[in-house]
């Protein structure tokens, strides 16, 4: 995850593997292998070390929940949820039997607690396990009359994170408010699709 806040960037500035694989960190340029120098001077300019100093990083780690890999998906899914996102109250705690580092959070202010478990791509995942997983964290969740659930977090390697709602067993969705209410929202559907 690269952001450009009024740093300078430089090639490499995660220090974090993030580039491991030989490719190119994202939103650098140049080509393979090639290094580009940029000035790393002014007091923006970020440090290269900056992810394994971080408090909430170190931390992670000193759970020995799960290896380097699980915990800097934890980690970017942690600063996704806090900084993009704009959640509330997003804590870790360590799943050592399933060798996860799983959050905690709410995306409201007055939402329930939901379960974000974050894992690199690369990872595979049964049936069974999610279902393990799902009984474990079951006692984070907040309403005790609703299905089991988590959200899984996956972690590309070039950082993107993509979001799945896992239940165990069916839930039926919410219904409109007000029947006018359902035709505004499929009018504005339409519309949207017309647009593009």
């Amino acid at each position: 995850m690269t952001r450009e806040l009024g740093m300078e960037k430089s090639e490499g500035a995660c220090g974090d593997g993030a580039n491991e694989e030989g490719g190119s960190v994202a939103g650098g340029s140049g080509s393979l292998g090639e290094e580009e120098e940029t000035p790393k001077s002014g007091k923006w300019a970020l440090r290269e070390d900056w992810l394994a100093t971080h408090p909430t990083f170190t931390k992670m780690m000193s759970l020995e929940a799960a290896d380097s890999r699980g915990v800097y998906a934890a980690f970017l899914v942690y600063l996704d949820l806090l900084e993009v996102r704009n959640w509330h109250e997003v804590s870790f705690t360590g799943l050592a039997e399933f060798q996860l580092v799983c959050l905690h959070g709410r995306e409201k202010e007055t939402d329930p607690l939901q379960v974000v478990v974050p894992t690199p791509a690369q990872v595979s995942f049964s049936h069974e396990r999610l279902r393990q997983i799902m009984k474990s964290t079951g006692t984070m969740q907040a309403k005790s009359d609703s299905p089991l659930s988590i959200t899984l977090a996956i972690v590309e390697t070039d950082s993107t994170i993509v979001y799945y709602k896992l239940t165990d067993g069916f839930v039926m969705p919410d219904p409109p408010d007000s029947p006018a209410e359902a035709d505004s929202k499929q009018g504005r559907k339409k519309r949207k699709r017309l647009l593009r």
